[in-house]
């Protein structure tokens, strides 16, 4: 399955970067994706479907991880 690119979006002195979520099958390879852009921690805005040992062993650290409903309600609660 083809996956988009990661999208980098910076804002003042912070770096975004915006990629799909892999799977247990694909993890291999997203650590060293992450590094490449020198991403420290990972915020998640879907539903767990990979492991997060590996990466946090390779040094990335979850930082929050929220689900896709929860997204949209703290987005509506805002306004």
């Amino acid at each position: 399955m083809n996956r988009p690119a990661p999208v980098e979006i910076s804002c003042e002195n912070m770096r975004f970067l915006i990629t799909h979520n892999p799977t247990n099958a694909t993890l291999n390879k997203f650590p060293e994706k992450l590094k490449k852009y020198g991403v420290t921690t990972l915020v998640r805005v879907c539903d767990a479907t990979y492991d997060k040992a590996p990466v946090e062993k390779e040094g990335i650290h979850q930082l929050f991880s929220f689900g896709f409903n929860e997204v949209l309600l703290a987005e509506t609660s805002l306004t």
